[in-house]
C-alpha cells in the first residue's frame, strides 16, 4: 500500500457495494480491495455466476439481492447490523429501459424509477440509520449521470432518476451532516463498460467527440473519484455532485 493510499483511511473500512459484479461496479469493488477496505459486494446474479470470489479471496462478503425487493432489502440492512457495521455504501446499481416519451410504457417507467432512485433512497437510509447508531459517521455515494445534466433522447424516465439522485444527495448531506455522514454523488459521462464497448464503432466515434478530452472514459476512474469521496481527503466534502465526463457537460 503507498503512502496515499494510506492516507486515505480507507484500510478495514467496510464498504457495500451494490451492482458490483460488472462494469462500474466491478471495478469500484477491485479499487477499494485494493486500498484494504473489507467489501460487501452486492448484485443479482449468484456468487458463482459472478465470479467474484475468484477475484476477491478475502475481506469480501456476497448478497445475491435484487434491491427492488423488500426481503432482500432485509437481508442487507442484517449484514449492516453485522459485526463491523457500515463505513461506506456505494448506490452503485442502476438499469435503463429506454424509449420514447409517446413509447414508454408504464413498466419501463416504473422499472427504472425503482431501482435507481427507490432503492437508493431506501439503501441510504437504512445505511444512514445504522451508521448514525453507530456515532463514527459515514459516507455514502450515489450514482447519478450527466444526463441528469441536459437531458438525453429516449430516457426520461433514467434523466429523472438521475436528476432525482442529486437534489436527494443535496437533502441527505443537510440531514446527516451533523452525525458526520458526507452524501455526494458521482456523475459519470461515457464510461467504457463492456456494454458500451459493444456498440457499433461509429457510436463510440460519435461519443469520444462529444468529449473535449475526445476519449471515452474507464470505469477504473469513476472508482477513483468514489474512493476519493469516501476517503479520509475528503472530510470537508458533502453534498456535492462530481462530474466525472472528460468536461462532456462544459
Amino acid at each position: 500500500m503507498s503512502n496515499f493510499e494510506a492516507k486515505m483511511g480507507l484500510e478495514s473500512k467496510r464498504v457495500f457495494i451494490t451492482g458490483a459484479a460488472s462494469g462500474i461496479g466491478r471495478a469500484t469493488a477491485e479499487m477499494f480491495y485494493a486500498i484494504g477496505a473489507k467489501l460487501v459486494l452486492i448484485d443479482m446474479p449468484s456468487l458463482e455466476e459472478s465470479e467474484l470470489a475468484h477475484h476477491f479471496t478475502e475481506r469480501m462478503e456476497y448478497i445475491q439481492a435484487d434491491v427492488t425487493r423488500a426481503d432482500d432489502l432485509k437481508r442487507i440492512e442484517s449484514a449492516m447490523n453485522a459485526e463491523g457495521g457500515i463505513d461506506c455504501l456505494i448506490n452503485n446499481a442502476g438499469i435503463t429501459r429506454d424509449a420514447s416519451l409517446l413509447k414508454m410504457t408504464d413498466e419501463q417507467w416504473d422499472q427504472v424509477i425503482a431501482v435507481n432512485l427507490t432503492a437508493v433512497f431506501k439503501l441510504g437510509q437504512l445505511a444512514a440509520k445504522k451508521m448514525k447508531e453507530q456515532g463514527r459517521g459515514g459516507s455514502i455515494l450515489n450514482a447519478a449521470s450527466v444526463v441528469a445534466h441536459y437531458g438525453n433522447f429516449g430516457q426520461s424516465n433514467y434523466v429523472a432518476t438521475k436528476a432525482g439522485v442529486i437534489g436527494m444527495t443535496k437533502t441527505m448531506a443537510r440531514e446527516l451532516g451533523k452525525d458526520n455522514i458526507r452524501v455526494n454523488a458521482v456523475a459519470p459521462g461515457f464510461i467504457g463498460t463492456a456494454m458500451v464497448q459493444k456498440m457499433p464503432e461509429k457510436v463510440l466515434s460519435m461519443m469520444e467527440e462529444k468529449s473535449p478530452l475526445r476519449r471515452i472514459g474507464k470505469p477504473e476512474e469513476i472508482a477513483s473519484a468514489y474512493a476519493f469521496l469516501a476517503s479520509d481527503q475528503a472530510q470537508f466534502i458533502t453534498g456535492t455532485c462530481l462530474n466525472v465526463d472528460g468536461g462532456l457537460t462544459l
